[in-house]
């Protein structure tokens, strides 16, 4: 989904290919200024108030937010003994947060004393993402995870017809699918609909949030012949601008489910079912 998760070029399996022999380490450690206005909220505080915050890309992990220490409401957090280590960062100090009668033990640590290969994260501290409350980038909430600058989305109108297979059952086929391509993710057919076979569908309580897509629905899907298939099927009602022409359309993901992509009406393409709802 970045850089350095996945398929892109710093992941353990890149898709594409360097010229020559990469004589750099396997695991590798990205540091870079990131010239936004990031605000994190805890407890009803400002606990972040930063312009200064800078993401960390790291092979095959999220990248993470990395902030000046002083950037930090120093009257709420606290060190603690907690520590970790790293091999390729070093020994990581931890800070619990405490704010409007909440606490989050060991929620904000840094390397005070980084290895010699990570040098520049010396004075910078990381909060675990989920532990806020909120986070805000300039003025626009954010939600899921931070938003990757090298991630996005692309939504393309296709002149393909999407066949979707449940167990082999036929359950949705459209000549007016659109396809989005995400970075680091296999393309996945959204399907007006209309195409799709309602009275298989059952409404799920599961929801998702993408931070590049929005928040996602899910359905259940029932054969005619009583297989249940849960969740294999999702939409976003409201979705983000990068995912916008993809509202109230259809895609199917998960065990059984098979999807089907005819771009010349002579041989249909699989595509690829690996990872979650995209």
């Amino acid at each position: 989904m970045s850089l350095t998760l996945g398929s892109g070029p710093f992941g353990h399996h890149p898709a594409g290919a360097f010229n020559g022999t990469f004589d750099g380490p396997k695991h590798i450690l990205y540091f870079e200024d990131f010239p936004r206005r990031i605000r994190a909220l805890f407890g009803g505080e400002t606990l972040i108030d930063t312009t200064r915050a800078r993401p960390l890309y790291e092979s095959s992990l999220p990248p993470v937010l990395y902030v000046p220490l002083e950037d930090v409401r120093q009257d709420l957090i606290a060190p603690t003994d907690h520590t970790t280590h790293c091999p390729f960062k070093g020994d990581a100090s931890y800070w619990t947060i405490a704010a409007g009668g909440k606490t989050a033990e060991n929620a904000l640590w840094g390397y005070p004393e980084p290895l010699d290969s990570a040098p520049w994260l010396e004075g910078y501290v990381a909060p675990y993402w989920d532990r806020m409350d909120a986070w805000y980038e300039e003025a626009e909430e954010l939600f899921g995870h931070l938003r990757d600058p090298y991630h996005r989305v692309d939504v393309r109108t296709t002149d393909a017809r999407v066949t979707v297979r449940a167990h082999g059952e036929v359950v949705a086929e459209s000549a007016r699918a659109k396809l989005l391509f995400e970075t680091s993710l296999p393309p996945r057919a959204y399907i007006p609909l209309d195409d799709v076979r309602q009275e298989l569908l059952d409404p799920s309580d599961t929801t998702s949030v993408c931070p590049y897509k929005g928040t996602a629905s899910y359905w259940s899907l029932r054969t005619s012949s009583g297989d249940v298939l849960g969740d294999v099927a999702w939409t976003y009602t409201e979705p983000l601008r990068e995912s916008a022409d993809v509202a109230d359309y259809v895609s199917f993901l998960g065990e059984g489910i098979e999807v089907e992509l005819d771009r010349d009406g002579t041989a249909a393409e699989a595509l690829a079912p690996s990872g979650a709802a995209a």
